[in-house]
């Protein structure tokens, strides 16, 4: 097959030279007939695979009757998947949209609309954390990596970043002007970054005594993808508002901000909106997802086949202790801290026909479907001992 020689897409991705035509569950094909095991499921989107049934059957079954009627009328499966978003979580209202970054932004909205409308219009700031990424809007790069945002004009004002999770630095960061503290519990394109259960204990305390309030980015590590429904559902603690993306359509764009009573109130009409959140379609798929991955035998294959893979990784280490130096995250949310660049052994592992993802501080991540079997784990880490073997005959030579 003739490969163009020129794109008229925008050349902001750095894309592996790769054209996937089919997936059917953990695997992806490509315009040759080659097949790859699938440990990146769309930067943790495909969370049941691809083609899967249920989902499949929901989204033909509604393509048959609407697709999109806009917000300014009532879409009744919108208001069943609140219902059940609600229903699994602390939340009590839910405002849909279409991604991460959407997620994050009505989180930040609603953050500091909360103390307008309670008459603290000085309470702006947004405590963030070194390594975050919350997504690539202006407000959302500034609440992450402000040198990114540089190139494209004023970065927005109000957030303050702690260097590291410590809860004595937290605390010197609270002041008047402080409207919340907005983290994800796992850092994902951060590098796997595990925030303790001790940790967010003491942010949720924090907050509690200086009326601030506490949003969680739970976009990649949210849904599942722990072992637990939410990640912060570890420290046995709730937030106030919460950003959900990736695996809640299955693959279709999907958002949502979930939120208490007390802050949801406070955003009336005209406060925020979306043309294409929460219509029919993403919304038919997203309440099938929900009532999957919410399943108490399902979370449980996630901590079973989480914890087998990371226990085979830590032994993999072992032989290859020049090669791989850590190993991060928990459930199906896995990092590998490579010697060298990550993007590096990201190739390494797709020439072994394994797809992975390259994050920050030289780790790997690991984000197959939940779904996925004991069996294709296991074919997954020949894959990496190969990718190591080969690597380390090279070095060799």
């Amino acid at each position: 097959m003739n490969m163009k020689t020129t794109s008229h897409v925008m050349p902001t991705y750095r894309r592996a030279p790769l054209q996937f035509v089919r997936g059917q569950g953990t695997w992806l094909e490509t315009t040759q007939g080659e097949k790859y095991l699938d440990f990146a499921a769309g930067i943790g989107v495909s969370i049941l695979g691809h083609g899967h049934p249920a989902l499949l059957a929901a989204l033909h079954e509604q393509a048959q009757s609407l697709w999109h009627t806009s917000n300014l009328f009532t879409i009744p499966a919108q208001e069943a998947v609140a219902d059940k978003l609600c229903a699994l979580s602390f939340a009590e209202s839910v405002f849909f949209c279409n991604s991460g970054a959407e997620a994050v932004e009505g989180a930040i909205k609603a953050m500091r609309k909360y103390h307008a409308s309670n008459k603290n219009e000085s309470r702006q700031t947004i405590i963030t954390f070194a390594g975050a990424f919350h997504g690539r809007t202006l407000a959302t790069l500034a609440a992450s990596n402000r040198a990114q945002a540089q190139d494209f004009g004023p970065v927005p004002e109000g957030f303050v970043q702690c260097a590291a999770f410590d809860l004595a630095e937290v605390a010197a960061c609270i002041d008047a002007q402080t409207a919340g503290i907005l983290l994800e519990p796992i850092q994902g394109e951060g590098g796997v970054s595990v925030a303790e259960p001790k940790f967010l204990a003491g942010l949720r305390a924090l907050c509690d005594e200086h009326g601030i309030l506490l949003a969680l980015d739970e976009v990649q590590c949210g849904l599942g993808r722990t072992g637990a429904l939410f990640a912060h559902e570890k420290a046995g603690i709730t937030p106030d508002i919460m950003a959900l993306a990736k695996g809640l359509g299955g693959g279709l764009p999907c958002g949502a901000v979930l939120a208490s009573a007390a802050v949801g109130q406070v955003m009336q009409a005209g406060t925020h909106g979306s043309t294409f959140g929460g219509n029919p379609l993403a919304m038919a798929v997203a309440g099938t997802v929900l009532d999957i991955v919410a399943r108490p035998d399902f979370l449980q294959h996630v901590q079973d086949v989480g914890l087998y893979l990371h226990q085979q990784l830590v032994g993999l280490m072992a032989d290859y202790p020049d090669i791989l130096l850590e190993i991060r995250g928990t459930g199906l949310m896995l990092g590998i801290q490579v010697q060298g660049a990550s993007p590096d052994f990201v190739e390494a592992l797709r020439g072994q026909k394994l797809l992975s993802v390259a994050a920050g501080n030289n780790v790997v991540r690991l984000l197959p479907p939940l779904n996925i079997s004991q069996d294709e784990v296991r074919l997954a880490l020949t894959a990496i001992r190969d990718a190591c073997k080969i690597i380390k005959d090279e070095s060799e030579t």
